[in-house]
């Protein structure tokens, strides 16, 4: 089975995440999202694929959400898109892609649906 997790260390999430995957003996391709930002249409796909919507995709917590003013409701979801690309930060973590999906795996047991 091929898996790949977009992945931040620094989230406990998405350390839970790898953690479940390797339970299972897969070792997934580990992209750090942070370094290595998907492509705007890989990340649409993704979002498409894991059955949400953008603003779901997107990080609400911190101050560069603030900064940014992304709690306008009436933003569009291509300026959230912007958003997310300029500062891959704000993409919600970890997103996991296999075989059987995509999900965003928050909380990280719904990588199991996937695995």
């Amino acid at each position: 089975m091929s898996i790949t997790i977009y992945h931040n260390p620094a989230c406990g999430t998405s350390r839970k995440t790898l953690e479940a995957i390797r339970a299972t003996g897969v070792e997934p391709l580990i992209v750090d999202y942070i370094k290595q930002p998907p492509s705007r249409d890989a990340l649409k796909a993704m979002i498409t694929e894991a059955g949400i919507g953008v603003r779901q995709a997107l990080r609400n917590k911190g101050e560069l959400y603030e900064t940014l003013g992304l709690a306008d409701t009436t933003l569009s979801d291509e300026a959230l898109l912007d958003a997310m690309m300029a500062h891959p930060i704000l993409i919600e973590r970890p997103f996991v892609v296999s075989d059987k999906g995509v999900r965003l795996c928050r909380p990280s047991e719904l990588v199991r649906e996937i695995l």
